[in-house]
């Protein structure tokens, strides 16, 4: 069994302070377009957030950041600590264009390793990766330090890469990872496809 992790506690200030995940994309939430791919590759869903309020009424469960203020790596420690499972698939909240058959390649190669990690031409996705609960301990210990950046947490655990060839497949369009982070990704977003 495992457990996808929707990190939503960004403040979206280059949008406006918009809620990232309420945006919609071909006419669906971002939140409902990530729910009905994730539902095909998990059993538990949690949003991981710093206001829980934002979700009143959403049918989810929603966690709130145990620690707060320390970003996506202190919702990432929420989401291992609240999960049910061992596996925690933990993605952004802002990325619309998921499949789930990307997602259950992804869950499939974590192995033995403590996280399974896709790096794009871009670079490291640790927001759209899955994680151990042996993540736990390392993520602790960064966040009681305030390095809070999650792409430096791959230096202290055992990562699986999934590097662009083997992404290439599930990213024809290359925009299985395009977040929604400016008012440009969002505009190129509804003009993206599906």
């Amino acid at each position: 069994m495992r457990t996808a992790a929707i990190i939503a506690g960004g403040r979206a200030r280059r949008l406006g302070g918009l809620d990232k995940w309420a945006l919609p994309v071909d006419g669906r939430r971002i939140l409902d377009r990530q729910l009905s791919v994730l539902r095909h590759v998990v059993e538990h869903i949690l949003i991981v957030t710093d206001d829980p309020h934002r979700f009143r009424g959403s049918g989810l469960r929603v966690c709130a950041d145990l620690i707060p203020g320390t970003g996506p790596l202190g919702g990432l420690y929420t989401a291992l600590v609240r999960a049910p499972t061992e596996h925690v698939v933990a993605v952004a909240c802002d990325l619309p264009f998921l499949t789930a058959s990307f997602l259950r390649h992804l869950v499939a190669r974590i192995g033995a390793a403590d996280a399974a990690v896709p790096r794009s031409e871009a670079g490291p996705q640790p927001l759209c990766a899955v994680y151990a609960r042996s993540c736990m301990a390392p993520i602790r210990a960064r966040l009681d330090q305030g390095a809070l950046q999650v792409s430096d947490l791959t230096q202290a655990i055992d990562v699986t890469h999934l590097d662009p060839p083997e992404l290439a497949p599930f990213d024809p369009d290359g925009i299985l990872f395009m977040n929604i982070n400016r008012p440009s990704d969002y505009r190129r977003a509804r003009g993206g496809i599906d």
